[in-house]
């Protein structure tokens, strides 16, 4: 009998492979780096082969270490990193060109065209989301028009577009499946997430050939079989997520209202709005959080650009860390007389504001500042603009606002949720409890849980809800004092930098 299910969790900056077992616990796990590509200033690619490589080596270094064979292996689940692009030849499965990444702005002016010619209204009417070039159809249409040759084999037919969850299902079924999720479907800008299918109207906006496309399938589906060549047997695909929406299930966010937030090279706060899909007042995107059985669950969510990739700055683009485990001891060591603030818009500022030509910025430094204060000032940022995020969510969801937290829990995961500063500071800029769980894999373990749910491996979403255990709770412990100066601060800061990208 099948012990295990295998998730992969493709992210940003590294590719993770994880078994989990009947218990949810962790039986094995692996985790590769691949290069980060910048080819100019706000362009951001990745290798798509390199992906695959890393994907198939921490499968099966993952196996080795649990001491598992496919034959233990219920089903595969994957998660990815979303909106990324990837097109490539159907007949030889390779890339025609570089994965472009979410994070990359080269698009903006094509987006703030379309934005400028009155399309945004029916863009977010349909799709949930905003003309920026953070989403994928702009990037597919650069892709087409900069390609040689391209446009002309893509409307031929011979071309395949994906997300990454597409390019590794494509892969791991030797081309005989060409699909995707609901949730990783709703973030292209191509998908009406109202009707549940792709959208002509949009796919001509961004001159997009529907031959391109995917087919969209529930988040547990059958997803096509892994090849027996790959990982020494072949093992069902059988739930599919796009990162954040993985974490919220993994965060048991099944319930109208529930709230998670994850810390990774971005954050991604998370709204579960049930069947209803709120359109947002304050810029925020409308999406899929999940779709089981044919039923879509809404979510509201708001995306930060920069949360983790702001630590991995400060140690490889300012030297000032070795480690990121360093910055918590920095922060907590630096002098509290000194309100410096980062807004980290090194790729633009995402949610509420929405500015893709922002840039990032330092303000209130002096002779004084040193690594120390540095620190602080980009962990501090991450929960500033989490702040900005939850409040926007509680105008839109119609809760009254008692100062930032109102009612709301935020449960957290990513690895930034390790830092006990980190965590305790955002309790209390938002004056709400913030909750560890246990597990903090929880993008994997909803990726997991997805096939397993598909499978007959877990239970049905109440009974897994069940088993969602806190590790610790911060609760909020400043004066309401020092936060209203310290948020009026950040506040400030932003709007400093706002007015810098309009000159």
């Amino acid at each position: 009998m099948p012990s295990c299910i295998l998730a992969i969790d493709q992210g940003t900056t590294s590719s993770r492979a994880i078994l989990f077992g009947k218990d949810y616990e962790v039986r094995g796990s692996a985790q590769r780096e691949f290069t980060q590509h910048f080819p100019r200033s706000g362009w951001v690619e990745h290798d798509a082969e390199e992906i695959w490589d890393s994907v198939v080596a921490t499968c099966r270094e993952a196996m080795e270490k649990a001491g598992v064979t496919a034959a233990d292996i219920a089903g595969i689940g994957i998660t990815n990193q979303r909106e990324t692009v990837v097109i490539w030849d159907r007949r030889t499965g390779k890339p025609i060109h570089r994965a472009i990444v979410w994070q990359d702005r080269r698009t903006a002016d094509a987006c703030a065209a379309l934005k400028q010619k009155g399309h945004e209204a029916e863009v977010t009417a349909k799709t949930g989301l905003l003309l920026d070039p953070y989403f994928s159809a702009s990037k597919i249409a650069w892709t087409l028009d900069n390609v040689a040759g391209a446009r002309a084999a893509a409307e031929a037919g011979d071309l395949a577009f994906g997300t990454i969850d597409s390019f590794l299902i494509w892969r791991l079924t030797q081309g005989r499946a060409h699909v995707t999720d609901a949730t990783n479907a709703a973030r292209t800008l191509l998908f009406d997430i109202h009707r549940g299918q792709w959208d002509e109207e949009m796919l001509a906006l961004f001159q997009v050939p529907a031959s391109l496309l995917p087919e969209v399938k529930d988040s547990a589906a059958d997803f096509g079989d892994a090849a027996a060549d790959i990982l020494g047997g072949t093992i069902r695909i059988l739930g599919v997520a796009g990162d954040q929406q993985a974490a919220t299930v993994g965060q048991a966010c099944f319930q109208p209202g529930m709230l998670k937030s994850t810390y990774g090279t971005g954050c991604f706060v998370v709204m579960n709005t049930g069947s209803q899909s709120v359109i947002s007042r304050n810029r925020l995107l409308t999406t899929i959080a999940y779709q089981l059985d044919g039923k879509r669950t809404y979510a509201l969510e708001g995306s930060i650009f920069v949360a983790g990739a702001a630590v991995q700055w400060l140690r490889d683009g300012l030297g000032v860390i070795e480690q990121a485990s360093e910055t918590a001891a920095l922060a907590d060591a630096a002098d509290e007389n000194q309100d410096v603030y980062l807004v980290p818009a090194f790729t633009g500022l995402g949610a509420p504001y929405w500015n893709a030509k922002a840039r990032g910025a330092l303000f209130g430094l002096t002779r004084g500042t040193t690594p120390k204060e540095l620190a602080r000032a980009a962990l501090e940022s991450v929960c500033y603009q989490t702040r900005d995020l939850v409040q926007a969510m509680q105008g839109d969801w119609g809760q009254k606002d008692k100062g930032a937290g109102g009612d709301t829990v935020l449960r957290v995961d990513g690895g930034m949720v390790a830092s006990d500063w980190t965590m305790q500071f955002l309790a209390d800029i938002l004056n709400a409890p913030v909750d560890r769980p246990v597990v903090l894999e929880t993008t994997a373990l909803g990726a997991a849980y997805l096939a397993g749910l598909k499978a007959g491996f877990y239970p049905e979403p109440a009974k897994f809800a069940e088993r969602w255990k806190l590790d610790r709770r911060f609760d909020p412990d400043m004066d309401e004092a020092t936060r209203a100066r310290k948020f009026a601060g950040w506040k400030r800061a932003v709007t400093a930098t706002l007015l810098a990208a309009e000159e």
